[in-house]
């Protein structure tokens, strides 16, 4: 497993590298050897922010806030074991078929890049779009905790987002070209 470590408006200590990275390493059973982890520490306004982030076939993610970054590891890290479990019984449970992709479209990267322009648009993602079911979307909206996913709809063949409805159901917002 690589661990990747980024601060923002932190000092990452060495020790408090090598204290993570002790523990990420209790997850390395559940993952390949290429499987990355983004640890992000943030400091804003006297609260200390640890987000991990998984980067496999799926993108897992645990963002924990407090007043003590040593507590936040310790909490940050089981919630993102038990999203990794809750993965693999739901992963256990479907059939083959429907999990097999061909090796191109695995790993979904999620990049972020700051930007600051006049337009009103502070940050920037890019996603690569992997075809999948309106059922597998809301399996990847539910593991990685946002309010909307976009996605590729392998029926359709469209650009679709799915998103949280506040009645607790899902939308689903389908990419139309115009004529």
């Amino acid at each position: 497993m690589k661990i990747e470590f980024l601060s923002k408006h932190y000092v990452l200590k060495d020790y408090m590298k090598d204290m993570v990275a002790k523990k990420i390493e209790k997850l390395d059973k559940f993952f390949e050897d290429d499987t990355t982890i983004k640890v992000l520490f943030k400091h804003a306004n006297e609260v200390f922010t640890l987000e991990l982030t998984i980067i496999d076939d799926i993108v897992m993610r645990s963002e924990v806030s407090s007043d003590d970054m040593a507590k936040n590891i310790d909490i940050a890290l089981p919630k993102l074991e038990k999203q990794i479990i809750k993965h693999r019984k739901k992963l256990l449970s479907k059939s083959k078929k429907m999990r097999l992709k061909d090796e191109s479209s695995f790993a979904p990267f999620v990049q972020s890049q700051p930007e600051e322009k006049k337009s009103g648009v502070v940050r920037k993602k890019n996603y690569e779009l992997v075809p999948m079911t309106v059922e597998d979307a809301i399996e990847e909206l539910e593991l990685v905790g946002h309010s909307f996913y976009m996605f590729f709809n392998k029926s359709t063949r469209k650009v679709n987002v799915l998103y949280t409805r506040a009645d607790g159901d899902y939308g689903l917002i389908v990419g139309e070209y115009p004529q």
